[in-house]
């Protein structure tokens, strides 16, 4: 199962002051991905990446951006993993969401 780009997404309390500290470990934000004042941005080091999202959720998520989110779901159900949010519609963007056994949150999401 192809899961796609890897990224932590941060709940944070201070999306300016994470920025600036992410930025000192050499982290850079994307110009076309968020802003300050839409408050969540994604930044990238190298191959890693982060989302910055303050106000947004409560805890830190897993996240995986699939080509085909509905497949990955549609395999999670086989394999009997409980769907918190299921995607919606046939096609075009969407995500779900699944907890592992210890309640850590991870997202699917198709852009």
């Amino acid at each position: 199962m192809d899961l796609g780009q890897f990224s932590v997404s941060l709940a944070v309390k201070d999306i300016v002051e994470s920025k600036k500290f992410y930025e000192s470990l050499g982290f850079e934000a994307h110009p076309e991905c968020g802003s300050i004042e839409d408050k969540w941005l994604i930044l990238q080091l190298g191959t890693t990446v982060i989302g910055l999202f303050q106000d947004m959720f409560e805890d830190n998520i897993l996240t995986f951006n699939p080509l085909d989110v509905r497949t990955v779901e549609a395999k999670l159900k086989e394999q009997g993993i409980d769907i918190q949010t299921p995607t919606s519609g046939d096609s075009g963007p969407a995500h779900c969401i699944v907890k592992d056994p210890d309640g850590n949150v991870i997202m699917f999401d198709q852009h």
